[in-house]
């Protein structure tokens, strides 16, 4: 076990990366328990409602999903680049690649947003006139729908504000070669974000198909 006490600005400061690194995979074992949860339901009530939930696929707008998967998976990768640049100690890299991510960040959250808008522009929201006069098993899938890619946003929005760290850790030289443990539990928060948009994209926009 990797205890480092080392002296930054006249102060020991305790470090310890595997202490680091287990607490952040109980804390994303945590979150794969929430969406395990909801992807559980959801498959629960497609069996039910199959028929309706098929039909109400239709409606979202594919492209702008498979837009969103693609801006993610670039995400990730520039993700990971930062964080081999920091290891490297090309700081100035790794701030660029980072902030390509922040920027792939606010691009899927602008493209929810005007998903999101278009439903709200059609009165399709929950416990709208238009949606509650759907059939139950369609209510039920853009209930599904609103909760779980609206969670999935939240994620971004915290993942992003943790990219911004990154960055800072990066800028100031506190996380550079040795000492990326804060970078790479980010990465994993981030990656951990890529992947649950993997699962969720196929099972909103591609089962109509």
């Amino acid at each position: 076990m990797e205890h480092l006490h080392a002296e930054e600005g006249g102060h020991a400061v305790h470090y310890d990366p595997l202490a680091s690194r287990i607490g952040m995979w109980l804390f994303l074992f945590t979150e794969v328990l929430l969406f395990g949860t909801l992807f559980l339901a959801f498959a629960m009530y497609l069996h039910m409602h199959r028929i309706e939930f098929m039909s109400a696929s239709h409606h979202l707008n594919k492209l702008l999903g498979a837009a969103n998967t693609l801006i993610l998976l670039t995400s990730s990768l520039t993700m990971a680049l930062g964080i081999a640049a920091a290891e490297r100690g090309a700081r100035r890299l790794s701030v660029l690649f980072q902030a390509a991510t922040l920027v792939a960040a606010l691009a899927f959250l602008v493209i929810k947003a005007q998903e999101w808008g278009e439903k709200f522009s059609h009165d399709l929201h929950p416990k709208s006139p238009t949606m509650l006069g759907m059939p139950h098993g369609e209510q039920i899938f853009y209930g599904f729908y609103f909760t779980m890619t609206g969670l999935h946003a939240l994620h971004v929005i915290i993942g992003a504000v943790a990219v911004c760290a990154g960055i800072w850790l990066v800028a100031k030289g506190k996380a550079r070669p040795g000492r990326t443990v804060a970078l790479d539990n980010i990465g994993l928060y981030w990656h951990l974000v890529d992947v649950v948009w993997i699962f969720l994209f196929p099972l909103f926009y591609l089962i109509g198909r």
